[in-house]
């Protein structure tokens, strides 16, 4: 009988530990720390970094070579997160290239992002990930993410937003599998994830048009950047 008990016992914890493994963070709370922070007021306040890593979206880019820097959704979620936390003494720092894959970017990720100690790291290099592969790009994102978790910042991955030269609503097209990959990366290592891919795709489901919410083929407009900016700041209510 004893035997069976223990038996028991460590079916339901290994049952547990697989729910609980591959899970992402829950926006809630993942950030709980950090909204304590940004409610403080001087003289007991600090200032909080958000650095933003990725290709030319979350750079600004809107219809090549214009970079549109005010509405894009680093800024958008600045501007948000100040009606929400008055107080907050918030960096918005920007690491973005246009044209950048992730290859690239965790080449340059301690000299150029660790070294700016973010709290928040958004990382959105998606769009130009296709470029070099869904295998390069999880062994890239995965490295920036362990050197980050590894100094405890607080992840968000963002997966893509649209290029109009894939059917958002073909099944299993080429963006759809680095969004599914992105998802994967966000529960194995239990951080932060925008699904922008997703926003948009029940946009389209509910009768809009993607070329509402693009400035060209491959760059959203204030209208597709607002989307994102505010799935973001589900994280920070």
């Amino acid at each position: 009988m004893r035997k069976i008990n223990v038996i028991l016992f460590f079916l339901v914890l290994f049952s547990w530990e697989g729910r609980t493994q591959n899970r992402m963070a829950d926006p809630l709370d993942y950030l709980k720390e950090i909204k304590e922070d940004l409610g403080i007021k001087w003289p007991h306040n600090r200032t909080i970094n958000l650095v933003f890593h990725g290709h030319s979206v979350p750079a600004g880019y809107f219809k090549t070579p214009i970079v549109n820097t005010l509405d894009s959704y680093p800024y958008q979620v600045l501007k948000l997160l100040k009606e929400q936390y008055p107080f907050a003494v918030i960096n918005i720092i920007n690491t973005s290239i246009g044209g950048e894959n992730s290859v690239s970017g965790s080449e340059r990720f301690e000299s150029e992002v660790l070294i700016h100690k973010p709290d928040v790291l958004f990382i959105d290099y998606a769009l130009n990930d296709i470029g070099v592969g869904l295998e390069k790009s999880y062994e890239a994102w995965n490295k920036m993410i362990k050197k980050a978790m590894n100094l405890k910042i607080k992840i968000i991955l963002l997966t893509p937003s649209p290029d109009q030269r894939v059917n958002i609503l073909e099944v299993d097209n080429v963006l759809e599998q680095y969004k599914n990959q992105i998802q994967l990366l966000a529960k194995e290592n239990r951080v932060g994830l925008v699904d922008s891919y997703t926003l948009f795709k029940e946009k389209v489901l509910a009768g809009d048009s993607i070329p509402k919410f693009m400035s060209q083929v491959n760059h959203p407009n204030a209208e597709g950047h607002k989307l994102i900016a505010e799935e973001i700041i589900t994280y920070f209510q």
